[in-house]
């Protein structure tokens, strides 16, 4: 039931808040926040909002960039990491017009609002519902300098077998077999256990949370699926809550997609289906994986644009470290069922009419959840749209291990982007889908493909101290 602002009033008086936090989400999906005494908190709050500036967030607007935060009262929680009692909420950011306000187009909250209306004003389905897989490292330590004449990263987890010498009781965990350790090698569960009763008090509920496969911290916490809307601001949730309960038990924790050579990389594989009239447009007891044709038609818009998507889903040089073979990463585009080594996944589990779905197994955690997931929304409903079948495209089903294929037949294969930039520039080409609807404005696709290009300039512009063992004695 959607709060009102005398709801928001009562819970300042019942829990004896003295501080209202605003979170507000930067181009590159980071919260930033501005925060007031509690009791300047008003009806007038709400209606007005709270000034801020849009060009410091990394939103190029041609109006001007003096923007109005308004907050959605149905996202109020009580912040567990601050001291003084602090009540938070996100919301939207407005354009400051006459007489009324307008939604800045480019904000990421109302890009994922936007998709969902245009799914529903195509008449494809009345809700998307997803389910994001957290993975991430919990590290004892973590550090780096790039200065002129030192370049040196270095992170560390007591747990790892890179310690056997000298950790003590020699509890450690070998190589790349950290997968679901119990106790006592499994040192950080009750880390994990507060991070998901605190994402239960925010209001997001959990499946499970488990050790994942590398040997030097890496876990997973998975939640349940939820409407997109929501679930997009779950994941700023998640990691603000994965992020500040690390650092309550003396660790860090990043969503890294590659922290460690030689270790696997973490992911965020994205469930999804569609409801309409509260039935599942997903589900059909005669299709390939009991799936429907509009499944097959969703995975197909999804494999037609996946070049482009990349930018938005893995939008850092080091994700495509983590896309690469031997790994259990995708990097073949195609479908299967129970199949890891094929960017769409279908899970044999999920037999319910009601569950059956697939996953898209190359998204990690450095995106902009809201620019993913609508972005994901898009690619489907054009390939709805247009019904693009991924069997007679060629892309699968691939019901095989495709890592074990002899080297002949994988040529046949065609894959992911490498790097940043080969995804920058297949979305500078294949962009329409998204702009369709008027979902995502042109004007934030041009920015963030310019912003990003200076990213990747930036870092292949650096040594790297790979380089050194490689050329410095040539």
């Amino acid at each position: 039931m959607s709060k009102s602002v005398q709801d928001i009033l009562d819970m300042i008086q019942a829990h004896g808040i003295r501080m209202v936090d605003f979170k507000m989400v930067d181009i590159n999906g980071q919260y930033r926040h501005v925060t007031i005494p509690a009791e300047n908190f008003s009806e007038e709050t709400m209606k007005s909002g709270i000034g801020f500036d849009a060009s410091n967030y990394g939103y190029a607007v041609v109006e001007k960039s003096d923007m109005v935060f308004i907050p959605d009262p149905d996202t109020a929680v009580i912040d567990p990491f601050c001291q003084i009692p602090t009540l938070s909420m996100t919301g939207n950011a407005m354009i400051i017009d006459s007489p009324e306000n307008r939604p800045l187009a480019q904000y990421p909250r109302n890009i994922v609002k936007a998709a969902e209306q245009y799914m529903q004003d195509l008449g494809v389905a009345d809700t998307m519902m997803i389910l994001p897989e957290f993975e991430f490292y919990l590290f004892d330590q973590a550090g780096w300098q790039v200065d002129p004449c030192h370049i040196a990263a270095h992170v560390d987890a007591d747990q790892s077998y890179l310690n056997s010498a000298h950790q003590g009781l020699g509890v450690v965990v070998p190589k790349q077999k950290n997968y679901h350790i119990a106790k006592p090698f499994d040192t950080s569960f009750e880390c994990r256990s507060e991070m998901c009763m605190l994402m239960k008090d925010a209001g997001i509920e959990i499946n499970y949370h488990h050790p994942e496969v590398a040997a030097s911290g890496q876990f997973e916490i998975e939640p349940q699926l939820g409407k997109m809307s929501h679930m997009a601001d779950a994941t700023m949730m998640i990691k603000y809550i994965i992020h500040n309960t690390a650092l309550k038990y003396g660790k860090t924790a990043t969503f890294m997609p590659k922290p460690i050579w030689g270790e696997a990389g973490s992911g965020m594989h994205v469930h999804m289906l569609l409801i309409k009239d509260g039935q599942p447009v997903f589900s059909d007891d005669a299709g390939y994986a009991h799936l429907s044709k509009e499944a097959h038609w969703f995975m197909g818009g999804l494999l037609r644009h996946i070049h482009s998507l990349c930018a938005l889903t893995n939008p850092s040089t080091n994700s495509f470290k983590r896309l690469v073979p031997g790994f259990e990463a995708p990097v073949t585009v195609g479908y299967a069922t129970s199949n890891r080594s094929a960017v769409i996944r279908i899970p044999a589990y999920a037999k319910s009419p009601d569950k059956r779905r697939f996953e898209l197994r190359n998204p990690d955690a450095t995106c902009n959840p809201y620019f993913c997931y609508a972005a994901i929304l898009m690619a489907g409903l054009d390939g709805i749209k247009n019904q693009i079948d991924p069997h007679e495209n060629g892309w699968g089903p691939y019901d095989m291990n495709l890592y074990t294929l002899p080297e002949e037949e994988k040529k046949k294969l065609k894959g992911l982007p490498t790097s940043l930039e080969e995804a920058l520039c297949a979305l500078e080409k294949d962009h329409d889908y998204l702009t369709a609807g008027n979902v995502f404005p042109e004007a934030l696709i041009t920015n963030f493909i310019k912003a990003k290009r200076e990213e990747c300039r930036k870092m292949a512009a650096i040594p790297h101290p790979a380089e050194f063992e490689q050329y410095f004695n040539l």
